[in-house]
């Protein structure tokens, strides 16, 4: 069945019911209407309303579903099959203009509002969506066995990450579409590895069998936009040996709007949003563009993370500005930012109440990811919790200065670094002539907030392999 509305009839078309004051009260009208000119009366649950009128039955409620009928009474301006203007509501002034006509319902306010069509009813929307819509999907239709599990069938297939999935009916996929206002067919990006290009409708299938609410799509959306940069580079991020995967920060009013965490727990399990915008993505890059382990997917170890990883930053607990802004976001804007990143790794200090002393423990810590003597190939997350926060916004630090001190820090001798140092033959080759070398590029430390208020404790996640033969931050605006 096509999803394409067919042609209303020329002249004046009218969307009512009976169950709605103002249709009852526009029912005189719609008799002088009918006097004067071409009027179709479609009703959506009583054919025999408006009484004495002529009545098209849509109480299957297809015509008031394919033409976008929100409100009843509704009135269409229609030529040669196509709407030239409506009018919602009865607003005497916008009916007497499609009408071309004067003195409609003497008698009666000038305005009154309408009532919610019954098409847009909660209890109808879905359905009437797979009923008559089902055609702007433009996925495959799998069909099961009689007796095939549907959660099997997912195994099978190999569309799951090792969990159960949510079968992505064609009624899910409506409801999670309901989350953006951007088209079904519209191309959010091409997907690596297998370079395929990836609709807002599939998207919509992978948050469905992820586990996400539809409010949860337009992170899903900028998150695959991201991804799939060649400044982010996930192709390369999953050929990788190494056990890294895309890490989702986020930022703005939708943190909030969706329920995301960002204290307690932040990098845990029990939330629903984190857990499911990161599963998201990881899906999309599965089943879309072929990024399965053993195949392209190429991890020695993996983390736990490429199941999802995914958080908000805590910017109203936070004594600095958000890391999207240090990204170059505007303050208030909803983002997300990749970063190709290991699992989280705990920094322990309950004893420092002197901002150096902190930033000291830090640098130790810092240096020990991926390995202490290589330096500048790798950038970081340091996710600070409330109590050591404290300690830097109490002396007065910003966060550059946080940053800063960092940096000079990690700048480590050269002599402790070169291969065969300290007895371990892995390290930078000899014979390079700088004196020291810093631990992470510039602007290699990114500084976020989060975390619980209990525990003087803050957190590290390494990267994999900076710059253009590697991977980089990438922020992207979300779009609702």
């Amino acid at each position: 069945m096509s999803d394409s509305p067919p042609p209303l009839p020329s002249g004046l078309v009218a969307f009512v019911k009976r169950d709605c004051p103002t249709c009852e009260t526009v029912a005189p009208v719609l008799g002088q209407l009918a006097e004067v000119g071409a009027l179709t009366i479609y009703s959506q649950d009583d054919p025999g309303f408006p009484k004495g009128l002529a009545v098209e039955d849509d109480t299957e409620l297809e015509s008031s579903w394919r033409h976008g009928i929100d409100t009843v009474p509704t009135l269409l301006r229609v030529e040669a099959g196509k709407e030239k203007e409506r009018a919602v509501g009865w607003d005497r002034e916008a009916w007497e203009r499609l009408a071309a006509a004067k003195d409609l319902g003497p008698g009666l306010p000038d305005f009154r509002p309408g009532c919610g069509s019954l098409s847009v009813d909660p209890q109808n929307a879905l359905d009437l969506a797979v009923r008559f819509g089902s055609d702007s999907l433009k996925a495959r239709r799998v069909r099961y066995a009689p007796l095939e599990d549907e959660m099997e069938a997912a195994f099978e297939r190999g569309w799951t990450d090792g969990l159960p999935v949510v079968p992505p009916t064609e009624r899910r996929v409506f409801a999670m579409l309901q989350g953006t206002s951007r088209a079904p067919d519209e191309v959010v990006a091409v997907v690596p590895p297998d370079l395929v290009e990836c609709s807002v409708e599939k998207v919509a299938i992978n948050a469905v069998m992820a586990g996400c609410r539809p409010e949860y799509l337009p992170v899903v959306l900028a998150a695959v936009e991201a991804a799939c940069t060649e400044r982010f580079n996930m192709h390369g991020l999953l050929a990788t040996t190494m056990p890294a995967g895309p890490v989702i920060i986020v930022n703005g009013p939708i943190r909030r709007a969706i329920g995301m965490n960002s204290g307690g727990n932040v990098f845990g399990q029990g939330n629903r949003a984190n857990a499911t915008i990161g599963r998201a993505l990881q899906l999309v890059v599965r089943n879309v563009g072929g990024g399965r382990p053993g195949e392209v997917d190429r991890a020695a170890f993996g983390n736990p993370g490429k199941l999802s990883f995914c958080f908000a930053e805590d910017e109203e607990g936070s004594p600095w500005g958000p890391l999207s802004e240090d990204l170059g976001a505007e303050r208030g804007v909803s983002t997300v930012t990749l970063f190709p990143g290991e699992g989280p790794r705990i920094i322990v200090d309950q004893l420092s109440r002197e901002p150096d002393s902190l930033a000291r423990s830090y640098a130790a810590n810092l240096r020990t990811l991926i390995h202490p003597k290589l330096v500048l190939g790798f950038d970081c997350v340091l996710a600070v919790g409330p109590e050591h926060a404290r300690v830097f916004s109490q002396a007065g630090w910003t966060k550059e200065q946080l940053k800063d001190r960092l940096h000079e820090l990690l700048m480590i001798p050269t002599e402790e670094l070169v291969q065969g140092a300290g007895g371990i033959a892995e390290g930078v080759p000899v014979g390079v002539s700088a004196p020291a070398l810093p631990k992470f590029r510039p602007g290699g430390i990114l500084v976020v907030y989060c975390g619980g208020d209990a525990g003087l404790f803050s957190t590290m996640i390494g990267g994999w392999v900076t710059g253009e033969v590697g991977s980089q931050p990438t922020l992207r605006e979300i779009r609702p």
